[in-house]
């Protein structure tokens, strides 16, 4: 499933089972290596870590926020910089280290009360492909590996780290009549 940015998903695209898919969607977990980054992990010669994040998602958060979707993120590794930026944008549920993806998962499900259906998960590598099988709707960046890809609900237009988390969430939104409504609030009079 390629997402289309004709109108946000393509006529082929509105029938499926994918739309019905994002309708359901209450909560959006995120791994942060490759899908809320480029992947790239820079240490300095102190051993800070540094990752590139992108604006453009960590807008797409806000206004998923703002459409009252719950956020979290599940990343294998561990780095501070997870924890600040989780902060910056009002990501509550933060699980890193979580070797176990479907461990720190079903944590998630308890604290929440939700459902396999109503998650959503954005995945790049095979370490996500257990939660991706379990979630409502998986989503795969567009630079995720092939068995990822393959596994998919949906692959962005978008890289990691480069607007596919945004991309995602605009699909959501849209998929759940919410984006006209969140883009309204922008271009008021």
């Amino acid at each position: 499933m390629i997402y289309s940015r004709q109108g946000l998903y393509d006529e082929r695209d509105m029938s499926s089972g994918v739309v019905k898919k994002a309708k359901r969607i209450k909560l959006l977990i995120m791994d942060v290596d490759g899908v809320l980054t480029d992947g790239r992990i820079v240490i300095d010669d102190r051993g800070r870590e540094l990752k590139f994040f992108d604006v453009k998602d960590g807008h797409g958060i806000a206004l998923a926020h703002r459409a009252g979707l719950i956020t979290a993120i599940i990343s294998g590794r561990n780095s501070g910089v997870v924890d600040i930026r989780a902060k910056e944008l009002g990501i509550k549920i933060v699980y890193q280290n979580s070797i176990d993806k479907i461990k720190s998962y079903e944590s998630i499900l308890k604290k929440t009360g939700l459902k396999d259906g109503d998650v959503a998960f954005i995945g790049d590598d095979i370490v996500d492909l257990p939660l991706m099988r379990r979630v409502g709707l998986s989503i795969a960046v567009a630079d995720a590996v092939s068995n990822v890809k393959d596994a998919a609900d949906m692959v962005t237009e978008k890289k990691g780290g480069r607007g596919a988390v945004r991309e995602a969430i605009e699909f959501i939104l849209d998929a759940k009549g919410l984006w006209k409504k969140i883009c309204r609030e922008y271009v008021r009079n």
